[in-house]
C-alpha cells in the first residue's frame, strides 16, 4: 500500500511539474523572412519556405510553443483590419495581444556568397558528389527577437553558415530542402541554409530558456566576436 501511495505522490509531483515547464516555454511568432541580396536563389515564396523552416526547427527543440505560419498571418490580419478602424472598438483585435505570444522572431538575409575553386568537371548522383571543384557558400542572416508586449527589441544577433563541398571528398547529404528551396537541397547553398536556421533554433533556444548569463552563450558570444573582427578585418577606411 505504501508503495501505492508513494508512486500516486511522485506521478502528481511529475504532472505539476510538467504542467509548470509547459507554462513556462516562451511563446513564439516567427514573421516571413526577407532578403536583402542579390542571391539567386531567392524567389517570391523562398522567405515563407524559410520562415517554415524555422518554425519547424524551433518545435523540434520542445523548448517553445511556436505559432504556425496560418495561424500568425490570420492573427496580424485580424490586428491590421482592427486597427484600421473598420470595426468597432468593442469587438476589434488589439495590436500587442498576439494569441498569448511573447515573442516575435524576424529574420533578414544580409548576406550570401558563393563560389568554387580547383578544376575538373566531377561527378553528382543520387545525394553523392565526388572530384571537381570545391564549391562554397556563405550566408548571414540578421536575427532580432521582438518583444510583443513593448514592441522592443529583446535580442539581436547575426547568425552564419558556411558549407562546402568538391575535391576529393565524398559528402552525403541526409536533410532536404522544400518549396521554392527544392533545387538546392543537394548543393553547398542549401547545406548553408539549412545549417543556418539550425544554427538560429540553437541561439534562441540559448538565450531566451537558458538566458543570456548561461554557459552556452560563451560559444555564441565567440562566434559573434570573430565575425565582428573579421568584418572589421575587411573593410579598408580611406585616411
Amino acid at each position: 500500500m505504501k508503495k501505492v501511495i508513494m508512486a500516486l505522490v511522485f506521478s502528481l509531483v511529475f504532472a505539476a511539474y510538467s504542467q509548470c515547464f509547459a507554462e513556462k516555454k516562451p511563446r513564439l511568432g516567427v514573421l516571413r523572412f526577407t532578403n536583402n541580396t542579390s542571391a539567386g536563389w531567392w524567389s517570391g515564396n523562398t522567405g515563407r519556405d524559410l520562415q517554415d523552416m524555422l518554425v519547424a526547427e524551433l518545435a523540434s527543440t520542445k523548448s517553445f510553443k511556436v505559432l504556425e505560419r496560418k495561424e500568425l498571418d490570420a492573427v496580424i490580419k485580424e490586428q491590421d483590419l482592427g486597427a484600421s478602424g473598420r470595426i468597432s472598438k468593442s469587438t476589434r483585435s488589439k495590436v500587442g495581444k498576439l494569441t498569448g505570444a511573447k515573442y516575435l522572431v524576424s529574420a533578414t538575409v544580409s548576406s550570401f556568397e558563393e563560389g568554387a575553386s580547383g578544376s575538373g568537371a566531377g561527378i553528382s548522383f543520387g545525394g553523392f558528389s565526388l572530384g571537381g571543384k570545391n564549391q562554397r557558400a556563405y550566408i548571414a542572416v540578421d536575427l532580432k527577437v521582438i518583444n510583443v508586449e513593448t514592441g522592443e527589441i529583446a535580442d539581436a544577433r547575426t547568425v552564419e553558415a558556411t558549407s562546402k563541398s568538391g575535391g576529393m571528398s565524398l559528402g552525403v547529404y541526409k536533410w532536404g530542402l522544400g518549396g521554392s528551396l527544392a533545387n538546392e537541397k543537394k548543393t553547398p547553398t542549401g547545406k548553408a541554409i539549412r545549417a543556418c536556421i539550425m544554427e538560429i533554433a540553437g541561439y534562441l533556444e540559448c538565450s531566451l530558456i537558458e538566458g543570456a548569463n548561461a554557459d552556452c552563450m560563451d560559444e555564441y558570444n565567440e562566434k559573434e566576436r570573430k565575425r565582428k573582427a573579421k568584418t572589421k578585418g575587411s573593410i579598408d577606411l580611406d585616411e
